[in-house]
């Protein structure tokens, strides 16, 4: 017996793809059938769409699903900081414009992280664009910070030197990497150390350190828009549901409970977890997800 075989992406099948965008090839991976309701993953610092490796094909079911690697993250080029200037406002312009050449005009957004920044930008922007919201572990209110921001903002942020940039130097180092992966969680062994040792390697591209330092220093300009996105979040109330790792290494239990008062009728998760969440509440994170869009959002609810 002799067979031929042919391989097809079939519609919950992560593929792994790349579009130019403004002169740069963004990577970028999706699952699920184009005509299903679109979904966006925005990522975290230090990882890339890598941190959705699981969750895509969880959601992909139910939603058409893209997940982007920013500029100078991932499989997305890294262009010289000399000519591409990191800031949070060039990587949600061109997060935007890859949603627009994907004809993603309308969706639900998950945001984690930086992804928060990234996503804030655009959606109040771009208000109709923004379906319902998915927020896990991303900052938009002062009392989020943790200690571990100490260095940032009160030596950085205030003035960026050698000395300064020194000082916060250690949150590129591998044993940062891993512990943002492992501090908080309850079952650590669920934690792929593939996360950090891909991340690791990531950070020892060329300029990779002066592009992280770059968007270090750029983090304060997101602190400066967090009375915008309170605003828009409490003006256009979106359908909203938020997980939130209760050992983030970063971002406060409190930074998860400040949403609520601009989004009184928002769900809330408190998960036993760190910043990457998905890691070890996958299935929980895919069930919620799946169950608050049929109840709040989908053409049933």
């Amino acid at each position: 017996m002799s067979s031929t075989y042919t391989p097809t992406i079939a519609p919950q099948t992560v593929a792994y793809k790349s579009l130019e965008v403004n002169g740069l090839n963004i990577a970028y991976r999706e699952a699920g059938n184009t005509s299903n309701p679109k979904l966006v993953l925005l990522h975290g610092f230090p990882s890339s769409s890598h941190q959705y490796r699981d969750l895509i094909p969880a959601l992909a079911d139910r939603f058409h699903v893209i997940a982007p690697d920013y500029p100078g993250f991932g499989d997305s080029d890294y262009p010289d900081p000399d000519k591409f200037s990191y800031t949070f406002d060039n990587l949600a312009e061109v997060v935007e414009r890859f949603l627009e050449k994907k004809g993603f005009d309308r969706y639900g957004l998950y945001v984690q992280d930086y992804g928060g920044p990234v996503g804030f930008r655009i959606v109040t922007k771009n208000p109709s664009a923004l379906e319902w919201l998915i927020i896990q572990n991303t900052n938009a209110y002062e009392i989020g910070f943790t200690a571990a921001w100490g260095s940032l903002r009160g030596d950085l942020w205030k003035q960026r030197t050698p000395a300064s940039e020194a000082a916060v130097a250690g949150l590129l180092a591998l044993d940062t990497v891993k512990a943002i992966y492992l501090h908080g969680s309850t079952i650590p062994e669920l934690i792929s150390p593939d996360n950090w040792n891909s991340d690791f390697a990531s950070l020892q591209r060329p300029n990779a350190h002066r592009i992280q330092m770059d968007l270090f220093y750029d983090y304060r300009t997101n602190v400066a828009l967090y009375p915008e996105w309170q605003a828009f979040l409490k003006q256009h109330q979106p359908e909203t549901i938020i997980f939130w790792a209760q050992g983030d290494i970063f971002f406060t239990p409190e930074g998860g409970e400040a949403y609520l008062p601009d989004l009184p009728t928002a769900e809330m998760h408190r998960l036993s977890a760190g910043h990457f969440a998905v890691e070890d509440c996958l299935d929980y994170i895919s069930t919620h997800i799946h169950k608050f869009y049929d109840a709040r959002v989908g053409p049933e609810a």
